[in-house]
């Protein structure tokens, strides 16, 4: 399981009054890291725990710094795994190239609109990258971030998190788990309704505690995933868009398209609704259970693979005449991408139960969207079949 940084942030702690430890969203990123672990660590944590939106003794990482120039790296000179061979510096040598790549991709395409970049750090190791565009020719939104964390998690949310690993400690006290978390997220929105939404996020995360330390040994996980969410099913977008996820996972493991491909229906499903909120992609977590050097070349891949799989899909469609129905169909699927990070995204429901910092979990969401009461689409209509494609997922290829 990787530790999850929410929907729109990573986590820094603040004392309270009552010394408990608060929880709140860093004031740039918005890392869409959609790992169910952060839930999952804290809901496993006892009620009595959880009080008035505290989680007591939860999660120590230090307050943002807002920096004028990107650092060369963001992990701790102090770091041993600093040198530039490590997976932490090799992962986030990758995911500050791979924002640099869809940044100007997404530039390119656009003509007009420039992402606007905040750069933070911490005292004590660490830092991020946010971009934003907004308002530009083609994209409503686009977010493109990266972060490096340092911080430190308590034995029962290092136990929840890895269920009973770590349990048996031979009646010794475990003490805080130091951690290192990266990753790369992004969600594009497009105005035109017949291009499509898109996000990724790819992540890496390390328990960090010494090889002696009781109940708490030293994990490593990767994550992420990159899914398509359409108004209109274009079946040559859709198909172009699946057979480069499946190229990407081939070059590794033939099983991993088929069962990430599930993963992704599964995991962004709308309960309440019965549907998918789009037509899926690929997405995985808590892998550890190959090669580390493999897996990080498999998480490259991805990543690098964001740029021919979309990009091509806005050329093709950013200029495609539309009507003011097409319009009002778009809206009300954003609709439904707003219903599922609102109600169902681990990460982003979490952030807004701890108090994060609210425009940081929401830049993921579109600036415009629709809710019509009851509105059902013309049995056979286009609008029908993207329905009919959301509750019942399609193998594409």
């Amino acid at each position: 399981m990787a530790y999850s940084i929410s929907n729109s942030s990573f986590l820094l702690s603040r004392p309270s009054p009552c010394h408990k430890t608060s929880l709140a969203a860093t004031s740039h990123s918005f890392l869409s890291l959609h790992s169910a672990t952060t839930a999952r660590q804290f809901s496993s944590l006892s009620a009595a725990r959880i009080r008035r939106g505290r989680v007591c003794a939860a999660v120590a990482i230090e307050k943002e710094v807002p920096e004028n120039e990107r650092p060369e790296t963001f992990l701790r000179s102090a770091d041993p795994a600093a040198v530039s061979t490590s997976v932490r510096a090799r992962f986030e040598k990758m995911i500050r190239e791979v924002q640099d790549e869809v940044c100007a991709a997404l530039e390119v395409a656009d003509g007009t609109g420039k992402f606007k970049e905040d750069v933070w750090s911490r005292p004590g190791g660490g830092g991020g990258i946010s971009r934003v565009l907004q308002d530009g020719a083609i994209f409503e939104k686009a977010g493109v971030n990266v972060s490096v964390v340092y911080g430190t998690m308590p034995p029962d949310a290092y136990r929840a998190a890895k269920g009973n690993a770590g349990a048996d400690n031979g009646g010794a006290k475990a003490g805080p788990v130091p951690f290192f978390a990266a990753g790369i997220s992004s969600v594009l929105h497009p105005k035109n309704p017949f291009a499509p939404t898109l996000h990724f996020n790819y992540r890496y995360f390390e328990t960090d505690a010494p090889k002696d330390a009781p109940g708490a040994p030293r994990q490593w996980w990767f994550g992420g995933g990159t899914d398509l969410t359409p108004s209109y099913i274009i079946e040559e977008d859709v198909k172009h868009f699946h057979s480069i996820q499946k190229k990407a996972c081939d070059k590794f493991d033939p099983t991993f398209y088929p069962r990430f491909k599930k993963w992704c229906d599964d995991y962004f499903y709308i309960k309440h609704r019965g549907e998918r909120r789009g037509l899926g992609g690929i997405f995985f977590d808590d892998l550890n259970d190959y090669d580390q050097e493999m897996l990080l070349g498999f998480a490259t891949e991805c990543a690098k693979s964001v740029v021919p799989a979309y990009i091509p899909i806005i050329e093709k469609r950013k200029d495609t005449p539309f009507t003011e129905e097409h319009k009002a169909w778009q809206q009300l699927r954003r609709g439904r991408y707003v219903e599922f990070n609102l109600v169902y995204d681990r990460g982003t429901t979490f952030g807004l139960k701890t108090g994060g910092r609210i425009e940081s979990i929401l830049v993921s969401l579109p600036l415009t969207a629709r809710w019509q009461y009851d509105h059902q689409p013309d049995v056979g209509s286009e609008e029908w079949k993207l329905l009919d494609a959301c509750i019942n997922p399609k193998e594409w290829l």
